[in-house]
Parts: structure tokens; C-alpha cells; sequence
């Protein structure tokens, strides 16, 4: 880096900051503008989109649908989080940090607003006993896992992600910083894996579906263009268990819920029912 940068006595907005998401990034919380949110016909009204933390939710909600769990049916509606709609009145009533996904259940008499992504898993499996071991250690251990992804993707996408692909310029010093803590995750994942079939044990569980969107994602080549830079191929196990959780029907149905970039088959915007996926996924070549 050949500039010098010296941090002022106090800080303050640069409003020429740049970058992708310069446009919504304030220094402050809450509503914006007034802006109500639909109301579909399920108990579990899901708003967010398909960014790796709005995935797990929808991969849940499928997951919970092909175990035959009727009561996870459920309307998902897109925030555009570009546009400022995580801003509007009826979106902070939910979850006043503005970020997505967020979720209402109102099938208990007063309604429950569930956010943080790790959470709304954490909610749904302890509602519909599935996807969480209830023998302490084996719970313990998938419990383990999913607040590393919660604790660790951060440094994944609003550091790496964000400077490897999303920044106005290119500067080593993030880069190669960021760098090297998304390659320590991949092989603190690929170990784990080596001598387990899923990410907590021999069984399927919230875990998977939290870390997946991320990190399964990123080595299957999925996000910020970086399979080539990082070496993922050296990382055997996690691309292996990568692409038997991508295999799954629940995974295929849910990363494309609230998705509004991609190939048409890979596209939807709302959903309220199984036949809006089937609609889209008829599509695929």
C-alpha cells in the first residue's frame, strides 16, 4: 500500500466511501422510510433473500417440508437489501438490526419474531424436533459448529468476500489478510470432515444447513470467483461433503427461494407453495 492513512481525531461518514453497498451503509439503526410487509397465508412468514444467510433458512424450511412436516409450509417474500427495503418500518419491527433473513411465526397466539439466521435454525428445530440430536453431547457438538459459522463468516464474506470481489479497488494488505483466515476455516473444516461424514457427526443436522450456504458454496465455485485463488481443491474432504449436501432435493429447492440473480431455473422471487419451485426448477436445461 503506498498511500498512508491516518484516522482522524473522530470519525465521520465519507459519503464517497464506494463500493457495492456504499448506498445503504449508515452509521445508525432503525426504519428509514415506512413501508409495510405482505402477509401470505402460512404461519411462518419468511422475509429475506438468497445471500448464504437467507439459503439456510429456506434449505430448513425445505428440509422440514420433505420430512413430511406440514406446519413448516410457509410464504417467503424478497427484501431487495440493494434498494433499502431491510429499512422499511415493517422489516425493523422484526428485526430492528436490519439485516436478513427474518421470521414471524404466528401460530401461537401472539406472533414471535425470530432473527440472526443461526437462531431462526436454532428455532425451527427445537419447534419440529428435527435436525438437532437431543442427547447432550451429540447436541453439543452440532451446537459447536453452528456458532463457528456464525462467529467465522463474517471474516469469510464482509472480509474476504467484500475485498477480494465487492471493493472499489484491489489493496494487498486486506486481501492477503483475509486470505489466509478464509484458507485457516477451509482447513479447520476439511479436518473436521476427514474423519466425519457430516460437519457434527454421522448425522445430517443445522449445522450442514448453516455452514453449507458459505463454505460449500465458495468451494463448489459458487461465490466471489475464487475457487482458482483459494486452491479448493486441495480441501478433498469439504468439497466432498460439499457436493453430497449440494446432491440433496431440499438443498436444490430451498438456495433458489428469494433468489433474484442467475439462470431462469434459479429464480424465485416469492413462495408460497411447493408448485412455485417445481414451476422454476421445470426450467432447468
Amino acid at each position: 500500500m503506498t498511500n498512508q492513512y491516518t484516522p482522524a481525531k473522530v470519525w465521520t461518514m465519507d459519503n464517497e466511501n464506494g463500493g457495492q453497498w456504499a448506498s445503504i451503509n449508515r452509521p445508525d439503526s432503525g426504519a428509514r422510510h415506512e413501508q409495510a410487509l405482505p402477509v401470505g397465508k402460512h404461519s411462518l412468514q419468511l422475509h429475506s433473500l438468497a445471500t448464504p444467510n437467507g439459503q439456510k433458512v429456506t434449505i430448513m424450511l425445505e428440509e422440514l417440508l420433505a420430512k413430511g412436516v406440514t406446519a413448516a409450509e410457509y410464504d417467503a417474500y424478497t427484501i431487495n437489501i440493494g434498494e433499502g427495503d431491510q429499512f422499511g418500518s415493517g422489516f425493523v419491527d422484526i428485526n430492528p438490526n436490519s439485516k436478513i433473513p427474518a421470521l414471524l411465526d404466528t401460530s401461537t397466539g401472539t406472533p414471535i419474531r425470530v432473527f440472526e439466521s443461526g437462531n431462526i435454525l436454532l428455532y425451527l428445530a427445537e419447534k419440529f424436533g428435527h435436525f438437532l440430536p437431543t442427547e447432550i453431547s451429540a447436541k453439543t457438538e452440532v451446537m459447536n459448529w453452528l456458532f463457528w459459522l456464525q462467529g467465522s463468516a463474517p471474516y469469510l464474506g464482509g472480509g474476504f468476500g467484500h475485498f477480494y470481489a465487492y471493493a472499489p479497488e484491489k489493496f494487498e494488505y486486506p486481501i492477503n489478510r483475509f486470505t489466509m483466515e478464509a484458507k485457516r476455516q477451509l482447513d479447520v473444516l476439511d479436518k473436521q470432515l476427514a474423519n466425519n461424514q457430516y460437519i457434527g457427526g454421522d448425522e445430517y443436522s443445522i449445522a450442514d444447513i448453516a455452514i453449507w450456504p458459505w463454505y460449500g458454496n465458495l468451494v463448489l465455485g459458487n461465490s466471489y470467483n475464487a475457487a482458482e485463488f483459494l486452491d479448493v481443491g486441495s480441501y478433498k474432504h469439504l468439497l466432498r461433503w460439499a457436493k453430497q449436501v449440494e446432491q440433496r432435493d431440499a438443498v436444490q429447492r430451498g438456495r433458489i427461494v428469494n433468489r433474484t440473480f442467475g439462470e431462469e431455473w434459479e429464480q424465485l422471487s416469492e413462495r408460497h407453495g411447493a408448485a412455485d419451485i417445481d414451476a422454476v426448477l421445470s426450467k432447468k436445461p
